[in-house]
C-alpha cells in the first residue's frame, strides 16, 4: 500500500432543488478527482437546504433507503472515475424510522459501508431530534484501496469519545460531513468563538489520536419561514500533529485536494504515544453520568 494519496472535499451552496445539488456535486467530484483525488467527501444533507430549522412533517418525504436513487447515480460516478465517495443523506430505514447516514461507495460504485449519525441536536434551529433515530450502527472504520476511513458527522466532532472509539477501530481518517453555522443575530458577539472552537475541536481530534481529521461544512445564509442560519464553510484538514494541511474559505463554494501521508500517523503516535498511555482500566466511569461527586 502506498503511503501517499490523495483526498478531496467539496465545500457546497446548496439550493433548493435537489437535482441542482446533486448535479453540482457531481460536477465538483469530476474536478477533484481530475485533481488526483481517490477519496471525496460531501457535506452533510447536501441534496437539500438545512431542513432540521423547523419541525415538518413534510421534510419527511426528502427521506430515501440506502441503496436508492442517490447510490445508484453516484455508485455509477464512481465506477467511472475510479474514486471512494462518502455521501450523507437523509435516510429512511423502515417506515417512521429514519437516520442522519453517511454511506460509502468505493471504484466499483458499491456499497462498503453506511453510518448514522449517533449524536443528535436539539437547539434552536437544529431541530435534528424530530427527524433523527440516534445512529444503531455503531462507531465504524471502512477499509479502502488507500487506508482506512471513519465517518462521523457533524455534532459528532464535539465528543471526543466518537473521535477515539472509531480511531481505535483502526481509521487512519476521520471525515466530518458537516451542517454548521451561525445564527446572524448572534454572529457579531459570539461569531469568531464560535467558529475557532469548532476549528479548535477538529485540531484536538487529530493530535489526540494520532490521525488525519477532515470536515466538510456547506456555505450560504439559508432561510425558513421565522428565521435563518449563515453557515459558516471553512471546511478544513488536519495532519496527525494537529497542523492545517488545507482549508476553504467561509462564504465560498471550494474543492479542496491535498495529499495524505500515512507515514505521518506512524511518526505523530511514535513521538506523542497517547494510545501507548491510556489507562483504560481506569475509564470505567466514562460510561456514567456527571454526579456532584
Amino acid at each position: 500500500m502506498n503511503s501517499k494519496f490523495k483526498i478531496g472535499m467539496i465545500q457546497l451552496k446548496v439550493e433548493s432543488s435537489p437535482k441542482k445539488n446533486i448535479d453540482n456535486a457531481i460536477r465538483k467530484i469530476r474536478k477533484a478527482s481530475s485533481l488526483g483525488a481517490k477519496i471525496i467527501c460531501l457535506p452533510e444533507l447536501f441534496l437539500y437546504p438545512y431542513f432540521c430549522q423547523e419541525e415538518n412533517h413534510k421534510n419527511f418525504s426528502l427521506a430515501e433507503t440506502i441503496p436508492g436513487p442517490t447510490s445508484k447515480i453516484l455508485g455509477e460516478l464512481c465506477k467511472e472515475l475510479k474514486i471512494n465517495l462518502l455521501c450523507p443523506i437523509f435516510e429512511k430505514k423502515v417506515a417512521g424510522l429514519y437516520h442522519n447516514s453517511c454511506f460509502v461507495l468505493n471504484e466499483e460504485g458499491k456499497i462498503t459501508g453506511n453510518y448514522r449519525k449517533m449524536h443528535i441536536p436539539d437547539d434552536p434551529l437544529f431541530y435534528e431530534k424530530f427527524y433523527f433515530t440516534p445512529g444503531d450502527l455503531g462507531f465504524k472504520s471502512f477499509k479502502t484501496k488507500y487506508c482506512n476511513i471513519g465517518t462521523l458527522i457533524c455534532w459528532d466532532q464535539w465528543f471526543p469519545e466518537a473521535a477515539r472509539a472509531t480511531s481505535l477501530k483502526g481509521a487512519d481518517i476521520l471525515f466530518y460531513p458537516t451542517a454548521i453555522g451561525w445564527h446572524p443575530k448572534e454572529k457579531k458577539k459570539f461569531g469568531k468563538s464560535q467558529l475557532q472552537s469548532w476549528i479548535t475541536m477538529q485540531r484536538s481530534h487529530a493530535i489526540a489520536n494520532g490521525v488525519y481529521v477532515v470536515a466538510v461544512n456547506r456555505i450560504g445564509l439559508e432561510k425558513n419561514k421565522k428565521d435563518k442560519l449563515e453557515f459558516w464553510g471553512n471546511s478544513i484538514i488536519f495532519d496527525p500533529s494537529g497542523n492545517i494541511v488545507k482549508q476553504a474559505s467561509s462564504n465560498k463554494e471550494d474543492i479542496i485536494v491535498c495529499e495524505i501521508d500515512l507515514q505521518k500517523i506512524e511518526f505523530a503516535r511514535q513521538h506523542w504515544p497517547f494510545l501507548r498511555d491510556r489507562r483504560i482500566d481506569h475509564y470505567k466511569d466514562l460510561l456514567k453520568n456527571p454526579s456532584n461527586g
